[in-house]
C-alpha cells in the first residue's frame, strides 16, 4: 500500500500543489505493486514480513481497481459501486442528527407531540396541542403535505436557502426542533441508524450521545463547581454518580432491546443492521456550565470501566459558540486530569471544526494541538482548520507521529463551514501520513449517506479504489475496540504473524489465527472486513 498512508513513523512528504497530485502517484505505485505481487513474491519478503496475497486475491483487487477507474467520472455508476463497497466503520456519528426527519415526524405523531409553528419545534402536549394557538398536533402533518414539507426543511438541510440563513446556523438549529422526539424514541432512532449502516455495508458504528440521559449534567448542577478537579470528582462520586451510571446502563439495555425488536434480530428475516457491531461514546456538551461538562466526563469514565458497550468519550456542540470558546482550555484541563487517573479510557474530540471568519483568528491557532497534547485525543473529528494552527506542518508531523486519526466529514464540512475542494486540508493530512477515515457526522440533518462521503472523497480529492479501501481499513484500526490489530503493518497490508499464512477473511482460519482472532474483538472486526472485501472484489 501507499507510503503516504503508512502509519510507520519517520516518512514525511511536502504537501501537494493540488488535491489530485498525491493520488495519481499513489495509484501508479499501487498498480505496479499489485501486478508485481500477483506475479511472484519478491525475494526480500523475509525478516518477519508476511507473504504477499495469493495471486487470485491480488488479481481481484487489480481488476476491481481497473473497473473503478472506468466509472469514476460517472456519478451514478460510481454511487452504485460505492454503495455496495464494504466501508468498515463509521466512527463519527451523532444518532439524533443521523435520523431522517420523516422518521421523527412519524414518531412525534405516534407520541402525540405538538408542533410550535413559529419555530417548527416539537413540544410535549402539556397543555394539549391546539392548532388555533399555533401548536397543532404533529400528527396533522401526516394529512397536511405543506406542514410535512416545512418540518423536513426545518429539521434538515433540505431546501436550505443560504440567502436567508447560513449553513452553520441552519444545521445546528435543527437539533432543538426535533429533540423531544429523540428523547422519547432513542431506541427507535438507533434502530433506524443501525439499519441504514447495514444497508450501506458499514459493519461497525460508534454512536455518540449523552448515554447518561442527562443525569450527569443534573448531578453536576446540583453539586456545583469547584476549581479543585480532584475534590469535585470525589463529590460527584459521593453524591450519586453510581446511580447515574446505573440508570445509563438501564437506558442502553432498553434502547438495545428496542433495536433488536425493530430489526427482528435472531429471526429468519433479520435486518442487515443486526450484523452491525455497535458501540457508544459518552459525550460532554461544551456549551454547558463547567460543572455539568465535568460531570458528563466523569460519567463517561465510569461507564467505560463498567459497561463494555461504552468505549470512549467525546465533546460535542458548536465549537465556535461563546461558552465553548471561553472554556476550551478548561475542558482540555478536565480531560488532562481524568486521563491522569485513567489513561486507558479512549478520547475522541471534535476539534478544528472552524473556518476563517467564523471565529477570531486566535481561536484557529490552537484547538487541534490542545486536543491532542492536553486533551489526549486519539482521534480528531473534522480538523478543518489545521492549516491555520500555529506551525501547521509541525502539527501535521505530530499527528502522524502520535498516530492520531482524523475523522473526515466532507458533506457536513461543506454545509456547515463552506469548506470543500482545494480549501479542505485532506491532501495535507494525506501527504503528511496522518491516518484518516471517512464518517457521516449527521447524515439525517445533512440528507446524506456514508456512500456520499466516499463519493465526495473520490470527486473532491481524486482518490482511487486502493485508497478508499485503505480508509475503510483504517476506520477499524482506530476504532475504540479492545484487542490487538489484525495488522502488523496496515499500510502494507501485512497481517499479524498468527494469521500470516491465512487467506484473510476466510471462513476457516488456521488454528493459530483462530486463537488470535478469538482473543481480539478488533481483529475479528477487521477479519470480517477482509472477507467482505474479498467477496466484493470477486464480482469483478
Amino acid at each position: 500500500m501507499s507510503a503516504d498512508l503508512q502509519r510507520n513513523r519517520g516518512t514525511r512528504h511536502q504537501p501537494p500543489g493540488a488535491p489530485a497530485a498525491p493520488t495519481a502517484l499513489l495509484r501508479a505505485f499501487l498498480l505496479v505493486a499489485l501486478v508485481a505481487v500477483a506475479a511472484a513474491a519478491p525475494a526480500g519478503w523475509a525478516q518477519g514480513v508476511a507473504a504477499p496475497p495469493v495471486p487470485d486475491q491480488a488479481l481481484a483487487e487489480q481488476r476491481t481497481t481497473a473497473y473503478f477507474d472506468t466509472i469514476r467520472a460517472e456519478p451514478l455508476a460510481l454511487a452504485a459501486f460505492l454503495r455496495a463497497m464494504p466501508k468498515g466503520g463509521d466512527l463519527h456519528n451523532h444518532p439524533s442528527g443521523a435520523e431522517y426527519a420523516e422518521h421523527f415526524i412519524a414518531y412525534a405523531a405516534e407520541d402525540g407531540l405538538c408542533v410550535v409553528l413559529a419555530t417548527m419545534t416539537l413540544v410535549a402536549p402539556t397543555p394539549p396541542c391546539d392548532a388555533a394557538d399555533g401548536r397543532p398536533p404533529a400528527a396533522s402533518a401526516l394529512a397536511d403535505q405543506q406542514l410535512y414539507n416545512a418540518l423536513i426543511d426545518a429539521w434538515s438541510m433540505r431546501n436550505w436557502n443560504p440567502a436567508r440563513i447560513s449553513g452553520h446556523d441552519q444545521f445546528f438549529g435543527t437539533f432543538d426542533r426535533f429533540g423531544e422526539a429523540w428523547a422519547l424514541r432513542t431506541g427507535d432512532v438507533l434502530a433506524d441508524v443501525i439499519a441504514q449502516a447495514g444497508a450501506e455495508n458499514v459493519s461497525y458504528l460508534e454512536l455518540m450521545f449523552g448515554v447518561d440521559g442527562g443525569g450527569a449534567s443534573q448531578l453536576g448542577a446540583r453539586v456545583g463547581w469547584d476549581d479543585d478537579l480532584g475534590r469535585l470528582r470525589e463529590r460527584l462520586l459521593a453524591e450519586g454518580m453510581d446511580e447515574v451510571v446505573a440508570a445509563a446502563r438501564r437506558g442502553l439495555d432498553a434502547a438495545e432491546a428496542r433495536v433488536r425488536e425493530r430489526l427482528r434480530c435472531g429471526t429468519p428475516d433479520a435486518d442487515r443492521g443486526c450484523a452491525v457491531t455497535v458501540r457508544y461514546l459518552q459525550t460532554g456538551t461544551r456549551v454547558l456550565p463547567p460543572e455539568r461538562v465535568f460531570a458528563q466526563f466523569v460519567a463517561g469514565y465510569q461507564l467505560v470501566h463498567t459497561d463494555p458497550r461504552v468505549v470512549g468519550i467525546n465533546l460535542v456542540a458548536p465549537e465556535d459558540a461563546y461558552v465553548a470558546r471561553r472554556d476550551y482550555r478548561l475542558h482540555m484541563a478536565m480531560l488532562d486530569y481524568l486521563h491522569g487517573i485513567a489513561p486507558d479510557v479512549p478520547i475522541a474530540l471534535h476539534a478544528g471544526e472552524l473556518a476563517p471568519g467564523l471565529v477570531p483568528p486566535a481561536d484557529l491557532r490552537f484547538h487541534i494541538r490542545a486536543a491532542v497534547e492536553q486533551g489526549h485525543a486519539r482521534r480528531i473529528g473534522h480538523g478543518v482548520d489545521v492549516m491555520y494552527e500555529d506551525d501547521p506542518f509541525g502539527l501535521l508531523a505530530e499527528l502522524a507521529e502520535r498516530n492520531v486519526l482524523v475523522e473526515i466529514l466532507p458533506v457536513s464540512n461543506t454545509q456547515i463551514l463552506g469548506i470543500t475542494g482545494p480549501e479542505h486540508p485532506f491532501p495535507y493530512y494525506w501527504a503528511a501520513g496522518v491516518p484518516l477515515a471517512l464518517a457521516t457526522d449527521d447524515e439525517g440533518v445533512s440528507r446524506s449517506t456514508m456512500t456520499d462521503q466516499y463519493q465526495q472523497a473520490v470527486e473532491l480529492f481524486g482518490l482511487g479504489y486502493p485508497e478508499l479501501k485503505q480508509l475503510a481499513r483504517q476506520s477499524l484500526e482506530y476504532a475504540f475496540l479492545p484487542g490487538a490489530s489484525l495488522w502488523e503493518q496496515l499500510a502494507a497490508a501485512v497481517p499479524a504473524d498468527a494469521c500470516a499464512g491465512d487467506q484473510l477473511g476466510g471462513e476457516t482460519p488456521s488454528a493459530a489465527c483462530g486463537a488470535f482472532l478469538q482473543g481480539s474483538e478488533r481483529a475479528r472486526a477487521q477479519w470480517r472486513l477482509e472477507g467482505e472485501f474479498a467477496a466484493f472484489e470477486r464480482r469483478y
